[in-house]
């Protein structure tokens, strides 16, 4: 039985990755949980999964829980992230914090030579190197439960010898792939994503393609490629998650129901499949396959995203910082949608290159940058 830890056990992966332990409680044991503070939620799972550690953001709503849970040991606050980032006791963690939070909890897991499956972008978009480096030194397992780049790791399974010529990333365009894109979109109309259920902050990534940005820069780490071996390709249907095109023109494609559950128990029980009770893909029922470019002068962020990866490490943690400020802008209507793209461009011409070492620089500077965005509304 594996030891499981989630850190973001209340977002959508989190509850995901839960519903794929209630399928298999023979397989799985949650020793974890990590939340933000959504502490109603988090009691509930606590009763269900009875965790031997469990962290929230607040002191507050921790004072609260030391006093229902007698043995259960309670975290919160800075302090408590990177105590309950420093545990041993699991075998392998989901890593799903939303934003540059999940950098250090992930940096100090992988430090420790722990197995994670990585679901927070941000973690190698800001700290790729350090955090591919720190895992070969300490002999630490990275894989993914995004649906692109665990589709890209299953088609690797058993081609370690075959060199790959090119990875096509697919994308569902989002709700506006098909719509002009105006200062008059709404966030109810970018919250609406035609396929897949996610979170608000990644939603919103989608429908300006940035988490398709995103995207590529984690599978340049992932899959140890250059920029140029990674092609986007929009599949409005989102049943090919990703595919790979090797040296002798082969390409090989993960198809499949729409469903987190599928990636995450590969990640959990990786290499080996899980059965499970999602309704399976019927081909007979697909009419066509229909793959399309996308366009990079209607999605701003993209083509911001390949300009940061062409222009080096602190640009894309530039990318990543202005980002997710001007995405919460937007969330809580601030800003128009077409401020985002804008707003990211003007962040990154005001910096010159420089070089960031360690996570707390990577940190210090997201903070920076941050601050001047914020500055810019």
């Amino acid at each position: 039985m594996k030891n499981v830890a989630i850190f973001g056990s209340t977002g959508s992966i989190g509850e995901s990755t839960l519903n794929v332990i209630r399928e298999n409680p023979d397989l799985f044991n949650i020793v974890t949980l990590v939340a933000g503070k959504n502490i109603e939620k988090l009691i509930n799972q606590i009763d269900e999964f009875h965790p031997k550690n469990v962290y929230i953001m607040e002191e507050e709503n921790a004072n609260r829980l030391k006093k229902q849970y007698k043995d259960i040991n309670i975290y919160f606050g800075e302090e408590g992230m990177e105590e309950i980032s420093q545990l041993l006791d699991f075998d392998i963690s989901i890593s799903a914090l939303v934003g540059i939070a999940g950098l250090k909890p992930t940096y100090n897991m992988i430090k420790n030579g722990k197995t994670v499956a990585l679901a927070n972008k941000e973690v190698l978009v800001a700290g790729g190197e350090l955090i591919m480096r720190t895992a070969k030194e300490n002999g630490a397992k990275l894989l993914t439960v995004d649906s692109e780049h665990s589709a890209i790791m299953q088609c690797l399974n058993g081609e370690e010898n075959n060199e790959i010529d090119k990875i096509l990333l697919t994308a569902s365009g989002g709700p506006f792939f098909d719509k002009e894109i105006t200062d008059e979109i709404t966030v109810e109309q970018a919250l609406n994503h035609p396929t897949w259920k996610m979170g608000p902050k990644v939603t919103i990534d989608s429908s300006t393609m940035m988490n398709k940005g995103f995207e590529i820069i984690e599978a340049k780490w992932l899959f140890d490629v250059q920029p140029n071996q990674i092609q986007v390709v929009v599949h409005r249907k989102s049943l090919v998650h990703s595919m790979v095109q090797f040296k002798d023109g082969t390409i090989m494609a993960n198809i499949g129901p729409k469903s987190m559950q599928i990636p995450i128990a590969y990640a959990l029980n990786y290499p080996s499949r899980l059965p499970n009770n999602i309704e399976k893909l019927d081909l007979f029922e697909v009419v066509d396959l229909k793959f399309e470019k996308p366009d990079l002068n209607k999605f701003k962020c993209l083509e911001l995203a390949y300009k940061a990866i062409e222009k080096g490490h602190c640009y894309q943690v530039i990318l990543n910082a202005a980002n997710e400020v001007l995405v919460d802008a937007f969330l809580n209507k601030k800003i128009k949608y077409t401020d985002i793209p804008k707003g990211i461009a003007k962040m990154m011409d005001k910096y010159e290159k420089k070089e960031l070492n360690t996570v707390d620089e990577i940190l210090e500077f997201d903070r920076e940058v941050k601050k001047r965005t914020r500055e810019i509304l």
